[in-house]
């Protein structure tokens, strides 16, 4: 029957479907017209490389922290990690530059994973302090080895070469912003997933997770690792777009800005993330006023947001839709 459950779960399934396609055109779309707009000009494509920094870390950020509710500000030297994996494999080896994407991943990941059992008792407050204290640390570790360059980090790094083709600078970019658009597109079909279901719910529900044969220590661990490996792309892409790496790559006032970034664009889907990398983006280059006023402006910025619009930009557009919608069916 047309009214029966099974109907009305069929055209729900269908529905979500066809949205989700929906989505994943528009903002392929999207994504295909910032390519052709970064590759014009290099001050358009410095934005867009830093656009897609921000936005992976900013995706990286978004299972273990906003999915998961842990907190952790070790972001910076997973960052780092991928930066010098191009760095270190591009000068000191003979080895395809390709190699270096997914040992990024695998070490941020591993450094991650150890980092989250050691941290397993910890929360809130003394959770922010050690991961905080492991970044800075990392950072200090990589000032004082002589074969990351020191304080001078690393330069002269070869181009990726791909079927016997280089890969400038432009063609760069252009693959990093179509990460981004697949990272987004993976985590949002990882959210509606058993997995992304269990690790939002054991944020409210932990014993109701683990009643259901689901150890909540193993997903909180997998959501850290996939968050590192995630933000180790951005470094990963930047140094290979910059031709060089360094220490003060990805500072820590940065990785606060990060936090941000799902508040302003929104929490309940991956492309809040990206948008509000965007707006910081947006922000940090191009707005003097910004520059000048320091990090006041955007903390008040982040403040209005919250009380006006506490789903984000997203979220308002997403309320005004529902809103719209039933008066053209009454129409």
């Amino acid at each position: 029957m047309a009214g029966s459950p099974t109907a009305r779960h069929q055209s729900s399934s269908v529905g979500g479907l066809a949205g989700r396609t929906a989505t994943a055109g528009l903002t392929l779309a999207f994504a295909v017209i910032a390519m052709v707009w970064a590759t014009t000009s290099g001050y358009r494509g410095e934005f867009a490389l830093l656009c897609a920094l921000y936005a992976l870390v900013a995706l990286g950020m978004y299972v273990p922290f906003v999915m998961g509710g842990a907190l952790s500000l070790a972001y910076a030297a997973y960052v780092l990690i991928g930066g010098y994996s191009i760095a270190l494999i591009a000068t000191k080896t003979g080895w395809w530059l390709g190699f270096a994407f997914p040992a990024a991943m695998a070490i941020s990941a591993a450094v991650a994973i150890v980092l989250g059992v050691a941290t397993l008792r910890l929360s809130g407050f003394h959770l922010v302090a050690v991961t905080l204290l492991f970044s800075v640390a990392f950072q200090e570790f990589l000032l004082t080895m002589g074969f990351t360059g020191g304080a001078t980090g690393i330069s002269g790094i070869r181009e990726l070469h791909l079927f016997g083709m280089g890969l400038d600078r432009n063609t760069v970019i252009a693959v990093a912003i179509l990460t981004v658009w697949l990272v987004a597109i993976l985590l949002s079909n990882l959210r509606r997933s058993p997995f992304g279901t269990a690790i939002r719910s054991q944020r409210e529900r932990r014993v109701a997770v683990e009643a259901a044969g689901v150890t909540v220590i193993t997903l909180q661990l997998v959501a850290l690792g996939v968050g590192a490996a995630i933000s180790s792309l951005g470094g990963a892409f930047f140094v290979l777009a910059a031709g060089s790496v360094h220490p003060d790559l990805f500072t820590l006032e940065l990785v606060f800005l990060v936090l941000f970034m799902p508040l302003l664009g929104g929490q309940f889907s991956p492309w809040g993330s990206v948008l509000g990398a965007v707006l910081v983006a947006l922000f940090t280059f191009y707005l003097t006023f910004f520059k000048s006023s320091g990090s006041m402006f955007f903390a008040l910025a982040v403040l209005a947001v919250i009380l006006i619009a506490p789903g984000g930009v997203l979220g308002s557009v997403k309320q005004l839709g529902h809103r719209l919608l039933p008066r053209r069916r009454r129409e």
